[in-house]
Order: C-alpha cells, then structure tokens, then sequence
C-alpha cells in the first residue's frame, strides 16, 4: 500500500488554499465597495424612480408591480430550492436516495402559475403603452388643448419645434406646467432616442418616420434628458433641458420668441454683419436677416438659453468664443468646421450672438 504524508497546516498546499481564500475574499469585498460607491452615486440623482409626469408615474407604478411579481416568484422558487435541498438532501448514508416521480397535479401548477404571470404582465404593459403613447387631445380643465411640438434629432443636437405658435429653438424644451404636451419625435440623420427619465419612457427618433409621445409635468423645475440610442462619436454629448414654468411664465417665453431681435449697435452690428457675411449664413437661421440655413441650431434667441453644443457647456461670452475658436476642440466630430476666425472677428460675433435676446 502507497502511504501518503498527511499535509500539515502550514503546508504548501494549506498555505496557497489560504492565500486563495483571502484572495477570493478581498475581491468580494472590493466588489461590494464600487457597487456601494456606484449606487451612492445614483443617490438623489433624477431618474425615472423619481417621476414628475402622468406617464413617468404609470411607467413607474407599472414597474413595480412587475418588479413585485419578479420578487415574489424569487422567493417562492429560491424558497423551494431551499427547502427541496434541507429536506431531501442526501444523508450519509450508502447507495442512492428515493426517487420521486410523476405528480401531475405539481407539473400543473408549475406550468399554469407562469401562464398566468405572463398573461397579467403582457396586459398591464400594454394598457400602460397605449397610455402614454396615445397622444392627448383638448379636453375640460387643460386650457387651450394640449401643446404641439415637434422634436428632431440631429448629431448631436436637438431641436425643438413649436408650429402652432412659430417658434424653433434647441438645446431647451419649454413647457408649461399642468398642461398635456404632445411630442412628434423624429430625425434629421440617423436613429436617436428621446428621453427625459423624470417625465416618461425613452421614444426613438427615427429618420423618416414619426413616433410620438406625451408627458404633463406636475411640478416646475428644469429636467435633463438625453439620446438614450448610440448615434455615434458624440452619442454622450447629445444632451438637453425640459424647462417646466408655470402658464404665465410660459406664455412670456413665447412672446420673447415671438419677436424678432431688433436692429443691434456698436460691437453688436459690427458681429451680425461678420456673421452675415461669413459661412454661418449657411447653417443657421436668424428671424429678421438674411440667414436661413437648416443645417445647425436656430439662433435667433441665442442668448436666452441657458447652454449650447447639446447642453455641454453654459452659455457664456467665454465658452461662445472657445468654441468659435475652435468647435472641434470643444466637441469632436460634429458638423461645425474650424472657420480660422480672428480674435477680433470672434469677440464682435460673440457680442452679436449675446444680444439675441
């Protein structure tokens, strides 16, 4: 008979077992400190466990009861497991256990039980999907019928499209509060994806086709929303704001957007006529001058939003004139050119682009 030496606790072998245990345990525990540093970084940040709309709040109320019914099946089945493994474990004892087979009344139920799951969660969603898709129309109590805006995607921007009241901007989406907002989402170039997590799902701007949404704010504030779809370099850059303000505020804004700037002077004039007679005529639109383009953002209240190039950078004479500078450095990739303006010819259009009120 081969006899083997019995391995003694400070042996090679029991010494790399305990250097791989706590090897094991360290990285648990480096685990558990990024999870915990990841979910206090969530903490109190706007999201969609946190909603300010009708449709954020059905989404939400749907979640969970879905999340309750996953739940629910976890501890049942998890339970189970448990019990089956406590209960029916192998004991020390030689040869195989008891076999069990055959309970038609058991496959039963573990069949018909997850039908009924799915058939409940199927007809929730798509009661809550029609919800927030159907589009709202005028009724009793919303003052004036619900608001029409259309949202068009464009690397890496978005536009916000007012008909009914003739306004164009970007970057910012205002609303008033209380009122039903209907939204016709598509795209200038490639598939996006409209979402403001506090006011409801994520839509898809797709070229060539319309989606459409809407949301009721309850509360004013300002909401961050994004692209939620890869479309490309600047995906993470495509960024904007939801200014909710009360019907007051909201019909002041529109009557500030409303009116065409006015004549400007000095430094100003000397910008808008730099700004009409370089290239920037051919992407922008300015009421009042002869700038139209459709390419990039419309400018004709510029200085009225709080941010510019997709809600990256405040809008301030500083960060215009880096970007002027140089739009490249500032935002890789995106369809602005470096134009090699000199300083001068920079600050006299900043100026400009400050007085448009």
């Amino acid at each position: 008979m081969k006899l083997e030496r019995a391995k003694q606790p400070g042996s090679p072998d029991n010494i790399g077992f305990a250097q791989h245990r706590h090897r094991k345990r360290g990285l648990l525990w480096l685990g558990a400190a990024l999870a915990g540093l990841m979910l206090a970084g969530c903490a109190g940040s706007p999201s969609q466990f946190t909603p300010d709309s009708v449709p954020a709040q059905q989404i939400y109320q749907l979640f969970l009861v879905v999340g309750g019914i996953a739940a629910a099946v976890f501890v049942v089945v998890e339970g189970a497991l448990v019990y089956a493994v406590v209960r029916y474990g192998r004991k020390q004892k030689a040869g195989l256990p008891s076999q069990t087979e055959g309970n038609q009344r058991i496959e039963a139920a573990w069949t018909a039980a997850p039908a009924i799951v799915l058939v409940v969660v199927y007809v929730l969603s798509i009661q809550t999907l029609r919800s927030v898709t159907t589009l709202r129309t005028a009724a009793p109590g919303n003052a004036g019928g619900p608001l029409h805006v259309v949202v068009v995607g464009h690397q890496w921007w978005w536009e916000f499209d007012y008909p009914e009241l003739n306004i164009v901007t970007a970057t910012e989406l205002h609303v008033p509060v209380g009122v039903d907002v209907n939204l016709d989402v598509e795209a200038a170039d490639v598939i996006h994806a409209f979402w403001v997590p506090q006011l409801g799902g994520q839509l898809d701007a797709v070229p060539g086709h319309v989606n459409q949404m809407w949301f009721q704010v309850s509360q004013a504030g300002t909401y961050h929303g994004v692209c939620a779809q890869f479309c490309g370099a600047e995906h993470a850059g495509m960024q904007f704001q939801v200014v909710a303000e009360s019907p007051d505020q909201f019909q002041a804004w529109v009557k500030g957007q409303q009116a065409t700037p006015g004549a400007p002077t000095g430094n100003a004039a000397t910008g808008q006529a730099a700004f009409l007679a370089g290239a920037c005529v051919g992407c922008h639109t300015v009421a009042g001058t002869k700038a139209n383009g459709k390419v990039g953002p419309n400018l004709t209240h510029f200085a009225s939003r709080q941010l510019f190039a997709g809600a990256l950078y405040p809008n301030t004479g500083g960060e215009v004139a880096f970007w002027l500078l140089n739009p490249q450095a500032m935002k890789p990739y995106n369809l602005m050119p470096n134009l090699h303006l000199p300083p001068d010819q920079i600050n006299a259009i900043v100026t400009y682009l400050e007085s448009l009120k």
